[in-house]
């Protein structure tokens, strides 16, 4: 079926789209043809696909038919739009935005984690946070293995996780510093080159950023257990590539440090990056552009009963965003799932 398919990338002049673009090249997704798509004053834009470049149209209400999947990065907004015209022309739709991870009518799925989740989709799917993603593909082995009590984390994000104006943002602060002008902010509350803030998205009632509860909320979503407890603190830092977390969990039995890194360097997704004694761990400079999460500074916590603390650090663009959405699609397509049952479900 695969090579009969058309496949439309939505948000395709951004960073995010044109890392899907690249990813469904590189990992030689099967669609007969690939259409990018984005605002009407990107339309007639070229995008690289390959040794190929592919014209840029207007994304319209009505542009959806005769597409059979369509992986979106265009924001929040423009999902609530056209996600819902896109699934009622019988189109897939796998949202990278966060317009539907809590909606009970759109799985939210990690393909490492809950893939079966897919079988319930009613024509969009969401993809979870970059942060969530990461962390997801490093606990769930444990949560198998000794159910997972609570998790404690701490994240150490990218500017790419802002955009491109992020990484714009950095990069001209850093050369105003350099030439002795004072750094102007208009993308963070504050000036983000070397300097670190613990502040991602707006705060809400309860002080925690609409960023930590994310990360609380999408895990228990993709978990299907809502006995797991999750606080965050979610810090943005002076890197252009590459989220880090340090990760403490409390399990319900047992696990060494030992059987943790065996657990995980068997587990999907996984790469076991650890030998302090060797000062090997992961680093987000070291691991960007790579696809797997790199576990390391795996150790026991000795201050409670059946602790483990972890490093997890993972490309925020690639598997925190594109390729976990192309995963995704290639997962529909392997279940025979590229289909929309019910074109009235997300009736507007």
């Amino acid at each position: 079926m695969g090579e009969r398919l058309t496949v439309a990338v939505v948000g395709a002049t951004g960073a995010v789209g044109r890392e899907m673009l690249k990813t469904l090249h590189d990992r030689k997704f099967p669609a007969a043809r690939v259409r990018a798509f984005a605002s009407a004053r990107s339309a007639g834009a070229r995008v690289p696909f390959g040794e190929e470049n592919l014209t840029v149209e207007e994304l319209k209400e009505d542009v959806f038919a005769g597409i059979d999947l369509a992986v979106f990065s265009a924001g929040g907004a423009a999902s609530l739009k056209f996600s819902p015209c896109a699934a009622q022309a019988g189109c897939v739709v796998v949202d990278n935005s966060a317009a539907w991870r809590m909606d009970d009518r759109c799985p939210l799925v990690v393909p490492e984690v809950n893939p079966h989740h897919l079988e319930k989709h009613q024509g969009i799917i969401a993809n979870p946070n970059c942060s969530t993603i990461q962390m997801v593909v490093a606990l769930k082995p444990i949560h198998d293995a000794v159910k997972i009590r609570r998790v404690v984390v701490s994240t150490y994000q990218a500017v790419s996780g802002t955009g491109q104006k992020g990484i714009e943002e950095l990069e001209r602060q850093v050369r105003d510093l350099f030439n002795g002008r004072e750094p102007e902010n208009k993308v963070y509350p504050f000036r983000i080159a070397f300097n670190v803030l613990p502040h991602i998205d707006v705060f809400l009632e309860n002080d925690y950023t609409k960023e930590e509860m994310k990360m609380v909320r999408e895990t228990v979503k993709i978990f299907d257990d809502p006995s797991v407890k999750v606080t965050a603190t979610c810090a943005r830092v002076p890197v252009f590539y590459g989220h880090s977390e340090s990760v403490n969990v409390q399990t319900e039995k047992k696990m060494s440090a030992k059987e943790a890194r065996i657990l995980l360097s068997r587990s999907p997704g996984v790469f076991v990056y650890d030998n302090p004694r060797e000062n090997m761990y992961p680093l987000p400079a070291m691991h960007s552009g790579e696809d797997p999460v790199f576990v390391g500074r795996i150790r026991e916590d000795e201050s409670i009963e059946n602790g483990l603390n972890m490093w997890i650090v993972a490309d925020n663009v690639r598997k925190g965003a594109a390729l976990n959405a192309v995963q995704i699609a290639e997962e529909l397509l392997k279940r025979d799932l590229v289909r929309v049952r019910d074109r009235k479900m997300f009736a507007q």
